[in-house]
């Protein structure tokens, strides 16, 4: 298979945003598994800062985007050099094919494998042949890639582990300053503070800066003069310092006074985690509860846009999460309840109390809010890539200062230049003046001379040698003139460079006054396009509540409609309620008339039952049993009595409670009409006396 030619002047990419997933680590060793014996990478065309190609990138809106793609291309232009083999800026098409995949995989972006081969296929007039790699990193993984979908570390633990196995080569006798996850974070650091060129180096103040930053979470501390002399040791390249030098120079330990590995690996990760991972500070604070009100101490741990606690320092049992923006505030409190360095935070919702150790705690917890408040404030996700960039800049400035005083000193030179031609041509005047005196006094000794001989005979020369002598007076005069004349003229030049410098001044205060006017302007139009995205997203926050309110009102109506028509038919049927009542009412007094009629024929029973059992006859004391009563039986009778006095008793408790009941009082008396036999007898035996 045939190496891929790789042209990688293509700009930095796009923004990315998506929720970070864990890379498993059979996917690196895969990787390592099918590449081939790899030696030193050699570097290769990536876009600089500043180039052409750079430029037609700011299509992509969002300064943060445009730097997380950097930091990206930062980390596969290791793992692109770490796979070229014979250093010249070419790769096999299988070696590419597999950091794709592993790309696709790491940054969580869906698998092409159609557009894979296509792009690598092996016709040399295909995309790969004649535009290289960038063209397909650019499109096909770059282009696609979200921010917050993957995790950053473990994207660079796949490009550190393509580029440590070839070029980083630790203590050969094993007693290395670093290991492996320290050289990684190093390495890390190190991307995160180069310059935006390739190859990827480290300026010297930005190593003094990290080294410092070490030092001091070591609570050390490192002199200037020390610096310099490790730099100048170290750095062979003017542009800087490379990863590997600076992990050599780490590694040699020229630079960290016989400093212990375990503490060297705790400095690390606290700059690693300050500068990387943004944590501002972290530490031990004592934290005022909520609803018990009692004091628990918490391990908290500040970002620029909240402040986590936790149980432990390991932070792995959250115990809460205080979101911190623009509206929140940080105060001092006075010492109470036997507790001391207090202070708080508040924010719209809660103010949460905390204790520090002491006083400067206090104070250094309390600043460190307060600057995460202000980035939060400025829609700053990060300080210290805040703070890089001015940096940059600061450097930037000094080089166009030093620029600047080269070129006043190139003018300044050039002024003496023409002031030392000036005095030169002064000089020849000078020379001129005295050697024509020099051959007046040697005309005037011979002409003496031959005066003595020929006085009489030259009297008439002698006229003309005093004319001559005139003549040259007046050219002397005229010389002496111009030699005033020009004193006068350097005197002005120097006048002159007097002004130029003050004007230089003047100038160079101007530019400094006009490039903060610049700043303070672009600060106010960045203030203003904040506001007025506020203002817009208020906008259709309200345009939102509006159409909820339309909403809620139209569901309101239908549900008005629905409980009228409910209304209407429980008024219905309250009406047929009331005529079922009136009904039942009517139905109610006929059963009463009806209870009435038979207890009148009951009254009317019992009277002729009384006159049946005592019937008066003259001269019998006792009713005779005689055949004229053949029916009459005295049980039956007493039966009959019995019922009669139930039937009676039912009845009057029916005519005392005629309204509970609508349907009962009719019941019995069907029955009794019906059913009973005593009925049918007691109406034979009315029927029977007046027979």
């Amino acid at each position: 298979m045939r190496p891929v030619p790789i042209h990688l002047g293509y700009p930095p990419p796009l923004p990315f945003k998506e929720e970070p997933r864990v890379v498993q680590s059979r996917q690196v060793e895969l990787v390592l598994c099918s590449m081939a014996p790899l030696r030193s990478p050699k570097p290769f065309a990536f876009p600089e800062t500043g180039s052409p190609g750079c430029q037609s990138s700011l299509r992509v809106p969002g300064f943060s985007a445009m730097a997380l793609r950097k930091e990206l291309l930062k980390s596969i232009w290791y793992a692109f050099t770490a796979l070229d083999v014979e250093k010249s800026g070419k790769v096999s098409k299988s070696q590419l094919k597999v950091l794709s995949h592993n790309l696709y995989t790491v940054l969580h972006i869906p698998h092409d494998p159609v557009a894979l081969e296509e792009h690598f296929r092996d016709d040399d007039d295909g995309p790969v042949s004649s535009q290289g790699y960038m063209p397909y990193l650019n499109k096909y993984i770059l282009d696609k890639v979200v921010e917050g979908a993957f995790v950053k570390e473990h994207f660079d633990e796949l490009c550190w582990t393509l580029t440590a196995k070839k070029n980083y080569q630790p203590n050969r006798n094993g007693n290395s300053t670093l290991s492996n996850q320290d050289a990684f974070r190093l390495w890390c650091l190190f991307n995160f503070l180069s310059e935006d060129k390739y190859p990827l180096v480290m300026v010297p103040d930005e190593v003094e800066y990290l080294l410092k930053k070490v030092h001091s979470s070591m609570s050390l501390e490192l002199g200037f003069g020390e610096v310099e002399e490790l730099l100048a040791q170290e750095v062979q390249s003017p542009g800087g310092l490379s990863v590997w030098q600076f992990l050599e120079l780490i590694n040699s330990g020229r630079c960290l006074r016989g400093v212990a590995r375990d503490t060297l690996s705790m400095a690390i990760h606290e700059v690693y985690q300050e500068l990387i991972q943004d944590v501002l500070k972290q530490g031990y604070l004592w934290k005022r509860g909520h609803l018990r009100r009692n004091w628990a101490e918490r391990w908290f741990q500040l970002l620029p846009g909240s402040l986590c606690y936790y149980g432990t320092e390991e932070c792995k049992e959250k115990r809460g999460t205080i979101l911190l923006d623009s509206q929140c505030c940080v105060e001092v409190l006075p010492d109470r309840e036997g507790k001391r360095c207090m202070f708080c935070v508040k924010t719209a919702s809660r103010t949460y109390e905390m204790s520090a150790s002491d006083t400067r705690q206090r104070q250094e917890w309390t600043a460190a809010i307060q600057t995460a408040i202000r980035l939060q404030a400025e829609g700053k996700t990060s300080l210290h890539k805040d703070l890089k960039q001015k940096r940059r800049e600061q450097r930037e400035q000094r080089e166009r200062r030093r620029l600047a005083k080269e070129e006043e000193m190139l003018r300044l030179q050039q002024l003496q230049e023409e002031k030392e031609r000036k005095l030169q041509e002064l000089e020849l005047l000078q020379e001129a003046q005295r050697q024509a005196e020099r051959l007046l006094q040697e005309e005037e000794e011979r002409r003496r001379c031959q005066h003595r001989e020929l006085q009489e005979a030259l009297e008439e020369q002698l006229r003309e040698a005093e004319q001559a002598r005139a003549s040259m007076k007046a050219e002397m005069e005229m010389k002496e003139e111009e030699a005033i004349k020009q004193r006068q003229r350097i005197s002005e030049l120097e006048e002159m460079q007097g002004r130029l410098q003050e004007a230089l001044q003047l100038e160079v205060k101007a530019r400094r006054d006009e490039e903060s006017m610049r700043y303070a302007q672009t600060r106010l139009l960045e203030e203003e396009e904040e506001k007025l995205r506020q203002l817009m997203q208020l906008k259709e926050e309200q345009e939102r509540y509006i159409e909820q309110a339309q909403q809620e009102k139209q569901e309101l109506q239908q549900e008005m409609e629905i409980q009228s028509r409910s209304l209407q038919q429980a008024q219905q049927q309250l009406e047929q309620v009331r005529q079922n009542r009136q009904r039942a009412d009517e139905d109610v007094e006929a059963a009463q008339r009806k209870l009435r009629q038979a207890s009148t024929n009951v009254k009317h029973w019992n009277v002729q039952m009384s006159r049946l059992m005592h019937p008066i006859k003259p001269g019998d004391k006792r009713p005779p049993m005689s055949s004229s009563f053949p029916s009459f039986q005295p049980p039956l009778l007493a039966r009959r009595d019995s019922s009669l006095k139930r039937l009676s008793r039912w009845g009057s408790r029916d005519s005392e409670t005629p309204a509970t009941n609508n349907c009962e009082p009719q019941e019995p008396l069907n029955k009794g009409d019906k059913s009973s036999p005593t009925s049918q007898e007691e109406e034979q035996l009315n029927l029977e006396p007046t027979n």
